[in-house]
């Protein structure tokens, strides 16, 4: 898409935007909750009270104007769910996503939703957070959430980029919540011990909500082995956030968002591995004999964030404009002789990736049956990936020459530019269909300049009053995750025992792809809730990613071809002191022939995949989620939830050619709330997960892109303590 395209329907956006700004009046007055009295969708309701909390109030509705799920499936969970997990706001920001149906768990904390490698959009109070680089340290903290909805299936134009699913985040508010703060502690099992802190409040037009925790435990990666106990696997994390906001009139309030996250975890260590390598043996001194449970490996993550957000209302036009900059590394220390002669190569792996972001969206009424939506989206990402690395010489065919390792230093910079237009129109057909259609460009450059215009068309019919059915097309364009790319200099390695082919085609593709969606969802009396969706994925240059070698830090790859398909279920009960959920998934995806990054991978899997299709690595035929919760009076509480996967996949006859077996893990807790006469109020929470201690296995090492097996946790124990005040 050339920026012409781009810059023309921006032009029109805004000038409708100009002729209706000033003269847009609602023609029906707005009731006190907030809906207009015709029936009219996206009506801001009439503030008599312009106290700083009812103007926020108003604000805060505006925000959400500008984010329709139209024609898209949403899941939603709130902080009250949160807290009925097995470890309440403790729980890592994955697992609380795990609740969510279509969602697959995976090594290093990674998620999969809907038959996608990551590809996930963070969203903060409306405003995109670039993902930070891959790994498996959380940056979210589960404490700062209000509401978080999970939206997928064919999102409307406003939504690009990242599209398996965008994580929409909305945080609480010291508005809301007065004057305050928590405090509090968790810990437990493999020595862990999580303390945690937050403050917010109001005064005025000032508002603030602050958090920050600290968290250290021995197993902070999965182990290798099915032991109870990894060996070398001791995690430190830091994570802080804050929302600092002032009203600066009745209809404008600046935001400023921030985010910090320091990680840092030891390598878990896999014992009585073989050596396939001589350490410096032909030079006349004896070869070390190691043992692979004393390798020393490490790796630390750091991701930090900022965004100045201005939202407010220009005539009827509600909008959102925020610059931000998000910073993330990661540095991979190897135990270099132990690496050398188990791999032949040990590499000192440093990524960073600074991306800094423009964005801007606008919502306006035009009468009583439709709203104009448009807006734009830049960022400019600075990359860096260094390789230190020692390797031994080898012959043509591979083989190791000297015992005496070499030191081969591989650096490269990388600078992308991503810019986004969208325009949409949400249309009220009568009073039981609503029409969401739209048009999106988006343009990535990086090597090569790559673009695309995207339609969309939601449709949402109120059949009755307690069913509605929604279907919707979306046309796609996923540039490939900037901070993933490692553009290798593969001829430096030429001659060594970390030698591979280099097929040309080393920097990975932006994905196109058609999505189709259609469901249903069922109130069942006041008390049930069911839904069911299906969705269809045709791809060209699918994108997926893939551990290689020792860091544990995924780099993107494409197939020429790919299918995703599935069927999820979803039901939720809440009556009274019972609530429960329960989802289940269906999903299949396959991809063909490898295109991109093809010196990763052996020669025989190559050659299978260019000729077959095959199942993606993170597939997994059945999913399921669940959970129920019971009030025993209004201070206890005691609930279970479980997790089920059919398993992912792995080698068989052919690449990714069988799966793993078959996994549950029971999580069970209790929770009271106790009151003392001079401490007062202190919630307390027992845990126990995986209470049937089943072994399971995520990964066996084997299937494309995999580098190492990993088990699911043992059963843990966990006790949290937590004082409002």
């Amino acid at each position: 898409m050339k920026p012409s395209v781009l810059a023309l329907s921006l032009a029109v956006a805004f000038a409708a935007s100009a002729a209706h700004a000033v003269d847009a009046v609602p023609s029906a007055a707005a009731s006190p909750d907030g809906e207009a009295s015709d029936g009219s969708r996206n009506k801001q309701p009439q503030v008599q009270d312009l106290s700083a909390i009812s103007v926020s109030g108003a604000l805060d509705q505006a925000r959400n104007a500008l984010s329709p799920d139209t024609g898209s499936s949403q899941y939603v969970i709130d902080h009250k769910a949160i807290a009925q997990l097995p470890l309440g706001a403790s729980t890592p920001m994955n697992q609380v996503l795990l609740q969510a149906p279509g969602v697959v768990q995976d090594s290093y904390g990674g998620l999969h939703v809907r038959g996608d490698h990551a590809n996930l959009q963070y969203r903060i109070n409306g405003v995109i957070i670039p993902e930070s680089i891959g790994g498996f340290g959380q940056s979210l903290d589960a404490r700062t959430i209000h509401t978080v909805k999970l939206l997928g299936g064919a999102l409307p134009a406003q939504y690009g980029l990242r599209t398996a699913a965008v994580v929409d985040i909305t945080t609480k508010s010291g508005h809301d919540l007065g004057n305050g703060g928590s405090a509090g502690i968790t810990g437990g099992s493999n020595g862990t011990l999580n303390p945690n802190a937050s403050v917010w409040g109001s005064n005025d037009r000032w508002s603030w909500f602050l958090t920050g925790n600290y968290m250290e435990n021995d197993a902070g990666i999965e182990n290798p082995t099915s032991s109870r106990k990894p060996i070398h696997d001791h995690t430190t994390q830091v994570k802080g956030f804050g929302d600092i906001s002032y009203l600066i009139d009745n209809d404008t309030r600046l935001s400023f968002l921030f985010g910090v996250a320091n990680n840092r975890f030891q390598i878990p260590n896999n014992p009585n591995q073989t050596p396939q390598f001589a350490y410096l043996g032909q030079d006349g001194l004896d070869t070390v004999d190691f043992n692979s449970a004393d390798l020393d490996e490490r790796q630390r993550e750091n991701t930090r964030f900022g965004v100045l957000a201005l939202q407010g209302k220009l005539g009827s036009t509600d909008y959102q404009v925020s610059v931000g900059q998000r910073y993330s590394r990661l540095a991979y220390a190897p135990d270099r002789i132990g690496e050398l002669m188990f791999n032949g190569v040990a590499s000192a792996v440093i990524r960073s990736n600074r991306a800094s972001t423009l964005q801007a969206d606008f919502a306006m009424p035009m009468g009583d049956r439709h709203t104009l939506r448009y807006g734009i989206y830049g960022s400019f990402e600075r990359a860096v990936s260094g390789n230190d690395a020692w390797v031994f010489p080898a012959d043509a065919d591979g083989n190791q020459v000297s015992t005496a390792p070499i030191n081969i230093l591989d650096n490269n910079r990388l600078t992308a530019k991503t810019w986004s237009a969208y325009v949409q129109d949400e249309w009220s057909l009568g009073d039981t269909w609503t029409l969401n259609y739209g048009l999106r460009g988006d343009r990535y450059q990086l090597v090569r300049s790559e673009s695309q215009l995207s339609p969309r068309l939601g449709l949402v019919w109120q059949a009755t009053d307690s069913t509605t059915v929604h279907a919707g097309y979306s046309r796609y364009f996923t540039p490939p995750a900037t901070e993933m790319i490692a553009s290798s200099n593969i001829a430096k390695f030429d001659g060594t025992t970390n030698a591979v082919s280099d097929m040309g085609n080393n920097t990975p593709l932006a994905e196109r792809s058609d999505y189709f969606d259609v469901g249903v969802s069922q109130n069942i009396g006041s008390a049930w809730t069911v839904g069911l969706d299906a969705y269809y994925r045709k791809v060209r240059r699918l994108q997926d990613e893939g551990q290689f070698g020792s860091a544990l830090v995924y780099s993107t790859f494409n197939y020429a071809a790919g299918r995703v398909k599935g069927l999820e279920l979803t039901v939720n009960y809440e009556q009274g002191p019972l609530s429960a959920y329960f989802n289940a998934s269906l999903g299949k995806a396959i991809g063909k022939r490898i295109i991109t990054s093809q010196y990763n991978f052996a020669p025989d899997d190559l050659a299978w995949v260019n000729s077959h299709w095959i199942f993606l690595d993170h597939d997994q035929k059945l999913t399921s989620s669940g959970g129920i919760h019971y009030a025993l009076n209004d201070s206890t509480r005691i609930g279970a939830d479980y997790l089920f996967g059919s398993g992912l996949r792995k080698d068989g006859d052919v690449p990714n050619g069988a799966s793993l077996p078959a996994y549950f893990q029971l999580n069970l807790s209790v929770s009271r709330d106790f009151t003392f006469e001079r401490f007062g109020n202190l919630h307390a929470q027992f845990a126990v997960l995986n209470a049937l201690d089943r072994t399971y296995e995520l990964r066996d090492g084997s299937g494309i892109g995999v580098g190492a097996p990993q088990f699911g946790p043992r059963r843990g124990v966990y006790l949290s303590l937590q004082k409002d005040f």
